[in-house]
């Protein structure tokens, strides 16, 4: 599920329920794949559309449990 909200540091995020994984875009431009994300966070992420991005991030998948991947440092421009 594709989630953007007005937020300073991220720009968008793809969640995946069924694999407890997550796709953050950065404002910066920076691409992360956060895998192990707890199932019942993201749906709680779904369900709520007042949640900070920001605050959801670094409170569900910024911890021990979870592993990340950088995937891009800058979007490229076309």
């Amino acid at each position: 599920m594709f989630i953007k909200r007005s937020s300073d540091a991220i720009h968008c995020l793809t969640a995946d329920v069924l694999r407890g994984t997550v796709r953050v875009m950065y404002t910066n431009g920076s691409v992360y794949d956060y895998t192990n994300v707890s199932r019942r966070a993201i749906a709680n992420l779904m369900l709520n559309t007042n949640m900070s991005l920001g605050f959801w991030v670094n409170a569900n998948c910024k911890c021990r449990r979870v592993s990340y991947t950088q995937r891009y440092d800058a979007v490229p421009t076309v």
